[in-house]
């Protein structure tokens, strides 16, 4: 019986480690399946507008969310928020900060499949808010199924409107969708993971507390290639 005592703190020892190495893991494959995701979404034909993706100074990717429909809708899911350098949005993309999707609406009520999200912040406003705290989709800022199509303008009344842009991809097919209800906020304990300190989505963006993560460089890169410059006016 003594010997069994003395093997179990030894066991916790030996599995403590390995454990903490699973959520590190954990981090760099979500930061590694957005960049995935996002590749796979501009290479499609009927994608984000050029012209949006432009004028964008963030981009929220959220990939496999779960969403569930009892009452109103659900939704639950963890991803990466990307963007602009500086504090007016207009530098090189920077690294990643992790999100979370929580909360509920009526847009949202598709059954039980794993959907991939993305949303575009179209204000300075919106990004910020969003790197200091929860934000209510559509309540404390306003949001908007995003327009589809390369050749579609950002200069429409919904693009105009809205402070944020939103799009799902589901069973391949890819198209605006209100997340309107839904929460957004910063996952400090998942930066803390990827990063192995304890940082804020702020320090992350504005900052540069910390440099680019290998998990991020297809994202990063993906996203330098497709949209070097803001050519927001705003």
């Amino acid at each position: 019986m003594k010997k069994l005592w003395l093997a179990i703190p030894l066991l916790s020892l030996l599995a403590h480690p390995a454990a903490a190495e699973e959520k590190e893991d954990k981090e760099e494959s979500r930061v590694e399946n957005a960049g995935k995701v996002f590749k796979e979404i501009l290479d499609a034909p009927d994608s984000i507008p050029q012209d949006v993706l432009d004028k964008t100074k963030c981009v929220v990717i959220l990939p496999s969310v779960l969403k569930f429909a009892i009452g109103i809708g659900g939704s639950y899911g963890r991803g990466v928020m990307t963007c602009r350098s500086g504090s007016d949005f207009r530098g090189p993309w920077g690294p990643p900060t992790m999100m979370a999707l929580e909360g509920g609406s009526a847009g949202l009520q598709l059954g039980g499949n794993a959907t991939d999200f993305v949303l575009l912040l179209m204000s300075d406003r919106s990004a910020t808010s969003m790197l200091s705290s929860k934000v209510k989709l559509g309540a404390d800022a306003s949001a908007a199924a995003g327009p589809v199509g390369r050749a579609a303008s950002a200069e429409t009344d919904v693009a105009l409107r809205a402070e944020i842009l939103s799009y799902s991809r589901s069973r391949g097919l890819f198209a605006g969708i209100s997340l309107e209800g839904s929460t957004l906020r910063p996952d400090n304990s998942g930066n803390t993971k990827l990063y192995g300190k304890e940082l804020s989505a702020k320090d992350i963006v504005f900052e540069h507390a910390v440099p680019v993560p290998p998990s991020a460089k297809t994202l990063l890169a993906t996203l330098q290639k497709a949209s070097p410059k803001n050519k927001s006016t705003k």
